[in-house]
C-alpha cells in the first residue's frame, strides 16, 4: 500500500471518529486551539525591542511579549534547513543528515570533507502539520520551506493550503499584482486571508518570512526613517536591517489583529521565533546584526548561533508578560502541537523533543530533559563541530583539532572563558555523551581530506554553470 493511500485511510478513519467527539465540543462552545507560527528568517536574540534592543523598532512584537511569553533560553539549529527539520518531525536533524543549509556548500580543499547534505526531508517523516490534520485541523504553510524542492514541498507533508516563496521582494508572476511587492506584506494578506477562511474550524497556520534574510531592503519610507534615527552605542544600526525588522513587525501585528477580529484570541496560540542566531555579517563582510552579549553568529555553536528570539501568547492560558527561562528547543514545537491538539505521537518514529504545554502555562514548571545536542559536521562560520549542554554547562567539539571548549553559561553567557582545563573529568564525562548521542542518532561526521591545502583550505567550490536556455531560431 503506497504512504499516500495510507495517510487517505488515517485521515478517513480519524475524521470519523472525532466527528461525534468535535460535534460535542463546539456544542459546548469549546474546541481544538487554533496553532499560528510566525517564523523570521536569521533574527538574532538581541535584536528586538523587548530583549533589550533601543534602536530597532518592533511595538507589535513586544505587544505580543507583554501578552504573553518570552522565552529567554530558546535554541534552534545554527542554520535555517536543520531547525526547519527538526521543527517539522520533532526529531533532531542529524537523525536524517540535514545539518547544514540545503544544499550545503563545499570546500574542497579544506581539512576535512563534510557529509553531503540530503536534498529534502524524507517524505516518511510524518510532520506535525500531518499529525493535526488527523483530527480536523486545516493547515496552512505560506512563505519559506527549505527543505525539498518539487515533490518534497510542504503539500507533501500534509499542508493543505500552501505558498511557497523566498526573498524580501516577490514579482507579479507570484503575487499576481502589477508590480514588484515587499514580501513580508503579500505573506501577512494570505495569512489573514487563511485565519478568515478557517475561522469556524480548528486551524494550524505557519508563516514562514524570509525577512531578515539578506540581501537587505526595506520601503524607502522605512529606510528613510531608520537613517534619521541616532544609532545605539555598541550595535550595527543598519537602517536597512531596521527597516526590513519593522516590516516583520507589522506582519506580526495585523496577523494577531485578524486573529482577535475573529473572535479567536482566546483560542489561539501564536508563536514567534526564529529559525537560527543572527548573520552579523554579510559574504561582503559588512556588519549586519550583532548578537551580544552571546558569542558568534548564524553557522556557528557558540550562543549567537543557536540561541534565539521566542514569544508566545495565548490569552487566559499563558501568563501574560512572563518569561520562561528554561532552556528548550525547536523541536519541542512537535509533541506541544500534538498535545495542544488532543492527538496521539506517532509510533512509528521517534520524537526527540518534549512537550512545552507545561512551561507554557507556568514558565516555572519542571521539564523532563536536561541535555540538548547539536551537530554541524560543516564548515560554514566556523570549523566541523558538535556540541552538548547540560543544565548550565555546555562543550563544543571541534573536528579538526580535537578540541573541546567548556563553558558555564550561568557565569558566563558570552562563552569567553574555557573550563575545559580547569575541569578536566566534567569535560571528558560531557565529551563521551556527546559521542554516545552521535551514535545513537547516526550522525554523519567529516572525514580527512586528502587533497588538504592550507594555503586554499578556505575556498569554496564552484557550483557547475546552469545551462543557457535555447531559442527559437
Amino acid at each position: 500500500m503506497s504512504r499516500t493511500i495510507a495517510m487517505g485511510l488515517v485521515l478517513l478513519f480519524s475524521f470519523l471518529s472525532i466527528a461525534s467527539r468535535h460535534g460535542e465540543a463546539q456544542s459546548t462552545g469549546d474546541r481544538m486551539p487554533n496553532i499560528v507560527i510566525i517564523l523570521a528568517d536569521d533574527l538574532g536574540w538581541a535584536d528586538l525591542a523587548c530583549y533589550g534592543n533601543t534602536f530597532n523598532e518592533t511595538p507589535n512584537i513586544d505587544r505580543l511579549a507583554r501578552e504573553g511569553m518570552r522565552f529567554s533560553q530558546f535554541y534552534a539549529g545554527p542554520v535555517c534547513s536543520p531547525t526547519r527539520a527538526n521543527m517539522q518531525s520533532g526529531q533532531d536533524q542529524a537523525r536524517f543528515g540535514i545539518t547544514q543549509h540545503i544544499p550545503g556548500h563545499r570546500r574542497p580543499f579544506a581539512r576535512l570533507i563534510d557529509p553531503v547534505v540530503p536534498s529534502q526531508l524524507p517524505l516518511e517523516v510524518e510532520t506535525f502539520a500531518e499529525r493535526l490534520a488527523t483530527v480536523g485541523y486545516a493547515t496552512g504553510y505560506l512563505g519559506k520551506w527549505h527543505l525539498g524542492g518539487s515533490g518534497f514541498g510542504p503539500a507533501e507533508q500534509g499542508w493543505q493550503t500552501v505558498l511557497e516563496c523566498q526573498g524580501n521582494t516577490l514579482p507579479p508572476r507570484i503575487t499576481g499584482d502589477k508590480d514588484v511587492r515587499r514580501t513580508a506584506d503579500f505573506l501577512t494578506e494570505q495569512a489573514i486571508d487563511f485565519v478568515r477562511a478557517h475561522k469556524d474550524r480548528p486551524f494550524l497556520l505557519q508563516v514562514s518570512h524570509f525577512a531578515v534574510h539578506i540581501p537587505l531592503s526595506t520601503t524607502p519610507e522605512l529606510l528613510a526613517k531608520y537613517e534619521a534615527k541616532p544609532p545605539m552605542p555598541g550595535y550595527p544600526s543598519l537602517p536597512a536591517y531596521a527597516g526590513l525588522l519593522e516590516e516583520l513587525d507589522q506582519s506580526v501585528g495585523r496577523i494577531a489583529a485578524a486573529v482577535d477580529a475573529a473572535g479567536l484570541a482566546d483560542n489561539t496560540l501564536i508563536l514567534f521565533l526564529s529559525d537560527n542566531g543572527g548573520l552579523e555579517h554579510e559574504q561582503s563582510g559588512r556588519v549586519v546584526t550583532s548578537n551580544r552579549p552571546l558569542r558568534g553568529e548564524k553557522g556557528m555553536l557558540y550562543e549567537g548561533g543557536i540561541r534565539i528570539p521566542a514569544i508566545a501568547r495565548w490569552p487566559g492560558q499563558i501568563p501574560a508578560n512572563s518569561v520562561c527561562d528554561r532552556a528548550v528547543i525547536t523541536m519541542d514545537l512537535y509533541p506541544t502541537f500534538v498535545e495542544l491538539a488532543g492527538a496521539e505521537l506517532p509510533s512509528h518514529q521517534p520524537c526527540d523533543g518534549v512537550s512545552l504545554v507545561p512551561l507554557l502555562r507556568d514558565p516555572a514548571a519542571p521539564l523532563d530533559r536536561e541535555t540538548l545536542y547539536w551537530h554541524l559536521p560543516h564548515y560554514h562560520h566556523c570549523t566541523p563541530a558538535s556540541a552538548i549542554r547540560q543544565g548550565d554547562w555546555k562543550l563544543i567539539e571541534f573536528f579538526e583539532s580535537g578540541a573541546v571548549e567548556l563553558y558555564h553559561l550561568g557565569k558566563d553567557l558570552s562563552e569567553q572563558n574555557n573550563l575545559a582545563a580547569a575541569e578536566p573529568v566534567r569535560a571528558k564525562k560531557m565529551q563521551a555523551a556527546l559521542a554516545r548521542w552521535r551514535k545513537e542518532v547516526g550522525a554523519r561526521m567529516p572525514r580527512l581530506n586528502p587533497d588538504y591545502d592550507p594555503a586554499r583550505a578556505s575556498e569554496l567550490a564552484k557550483r557547475p554553470a546552469k545551462p543557457k536556455r535555447k531559442t527559437a531560431p
